[in-house]
């Protein structure tokens, strides 16, 4: 199959993975909580895995495989706790998992740069695991499943990203950024923002969970620090010389660069809803 879609032009592969990505997340998210957690937690350790693959090219030696699995544990842990399955103070057992890490460093004989790569550990889990574990405390509103918070977020997500990506192809002259995203233009973002806008009256029409000046500041939220979550990938990319973050998604590169407007996201948008509603 991936053989078959390289024959195809970047959008045509673009809008097949994005029909097939939007139908997998949307059918999860529609049908239960479960399902919910499982692709968000499937999500993130994917995304994670990749950002600490992309860390050793640059040859740093962060601990990939324990520092994903605190990420998952860290998602599985808030869905619980968030649910009332468990009580509020279980999150402290994430603390000792955590100060593991120093432990399992010690005796990494062959690393030279042993807390430059604890560091790049951390990393992994403060930019990744927590914004996904927040998208969950967004999910389970007052310990009910709540669908329409994150269908809601994450289609005001792609609005942003189709609308930026059609008005910067067709328009695009005025640099947004040039030093850290050369192709990225004012004209691209003032697209993103009118398809924002344009679902943010959608959703405050037909979602009922908010009132409708909610889900413009979400929208707002969502323009403003989803483009900034594109920028902080690309900076980070031009960091370690590469172009894609992967090519596990035809079109689309790889799951960093699919989702990281959203991991900037999650930590405004958790913080209004907690302030506001």
């Amino acid at each position: 199959m991936r053989s078959s879609l390289s024959k195809l032009s970047n959008l045509q592969q673009r809008v097949i993975a994005a029909v097939i990505g939007v139908a997998i997340i949307v059918s999860s998210i529609l049908y239960s909580d479960l399902t919910f957690v499982l692709l968000f937690s499937t999500l993130s350790m994917l995304t994670q895995l990749e950002f600490y693959k992309l860390l050793g090219l640059d040859g740093n030696q962060p601990l990939t495989s324990y520092g994903t699995m605190c990420g998952v544990l860290l998602i599985i842990l808030t869905f619980v706790i968030e649910k009332g399955l468990i009580g509020f103070e279980n999150y402290f057992l994430i603390s000792p998992l955590l100060a593991m890490i120093f432990f399992i460093k010690l005796y990494k004989k062959n690393d030279l740069k042993p807390f430059t790569n604890i560091g790049f550990t951390f990393l992994g889990l403060i930019y990744v695991a927590l914004p996904f574990s927040l998208i969950v405390v967004m999910a389970m509103r007052g310990g009910v499943y709540n669908y329409e918070i994150i269908l809601g977020s994450l289609l005001l997500l792609w609005a942003t990203d189709v609308g930026a990506y059609f008005a910067g192809t067709k328009f695009g002259r005025r640099k947004l950024f040039e030093r850290v995203s050369p192709k990225k233009s004012w004209e691209g973002a003032l697209g993103g923002a009118a398809s924002a806008t344009l679902i943010s009256f959608v959703l405050g029409y037909y979602f009922q969970t908010f009132e409708p000046w909610k889900w413009f500041c979400i929208g707002a939220i969502i323009v403003v620090t989803g483009t900034y979550g594109d920028l902080v990938e690309s900076l980070f990319k031009r960091s370690i010389a590469i172009k894609d973050s992967g090519s596990s998604i035809p079109g689309h590169g790889g799951f960093l660069d699919r989702f990281d407007g959203l991991l900037l996201s999650a930590p405004f948008i958790v913080t209004f809803l907690k302030l506001f509603s």
